[in-house]
């Protein structure tokens, strides 16, 4: 799965990196070392003409569920079967989004403990991982937008931390997904494999990042 992440750069640079048309106003931007579930994440849409760079919430809420409470359960889809569940098949074809990153956290398995690692490219760069969207309305009528991240099995780098991974999609490919006019299963679906480990490290991190009030820099550090 991929449960917390961290998003660290410029507002520039992430303008600059996604080719983004319209976005949200620049102070409304801060970097995040411990980026959780049911937070509002910067995500990128396209809307037939401009990539659009908002805030989703993590956490996907279906259009036509009853109530929210789903939303914790839906932090992550799994690319293997996401056109076929009810919950994530209309926004597999009509609602697909970015969610930037320049690296993730996973815990390994070590006997009883848990290990924090963190994974991100070997050069430091930003990396879009392929994501899904949807609206519901609240009883209020206020309107969530929400989202989920697509997981894969993992690369050979991941293959001794866990047993999935965000799908990454490589920059030349990032357009076909945002795409609302793709459609078609085959192509799409082609684009949900294991990102090149080649590209890619990971180093243990302190344990302090299992706490998601915790948001600093030595979450990052290697210990």
């Amino acid at each position: 799965m991929c449960g917390r992440f961290t998003l660290i750069t410029t507002f520039e640079y992430l303008i600059s990196e996604f080719d983004i048309q319209l976005a949200f106003d620049e102070e409304l931007f801060a970097n995040s070392y411990n980026i959780a579930p049911t937070q509002q994440i910067v995500s990128i849409i396209n809307d037939g003409t401009n990539n659009r760079m908002g805030h989703l919430k993590w956490g996907l809420i279906p259009s036509w569920a009853k109530d929210e409470k789903m939303a914790s359960k839906m932090i992550n889809a799994r690319s293997e079967t996401v056109d076929e569940k009810p919950s994530f098949k209309r926004s597999f074809y009509q609602r697909r989004c970015l969610i930037p990153m320049d690296s993730f956290y996973e815990w390994k398995r070590d006997g009883k403990a848990k290990i924090p690692m963190r994974i991100k490219m070997k050069d430091d760069s930003l990396f879009g991982v392929a994501g899904l969207w949807d609206t519901w309305k609240a009883p209020s009528g206020e309107a969530v937008h929400t989202c989920t991240v697509l997981t894969t099995e993992p690369n050979d780098l991941l293959t001794d931390i866990h047993d999935r991974m965000p799908v990454i999609l490589p920059k030349e490919k990032q357009s076909i997904w945002l795409d609302p006019a793709t459609k078609d299963k085959t192509e799409l679906k082609s684009l949900l494999i294991p990102y090149n480990s080649d590209e890619m490290i990971a180093y243990e991190v302190s344990p302090k990042v299992n706490s998601t009030r915790n948001n600093s820099i030595d979450l990052i550090e290697r210990v």
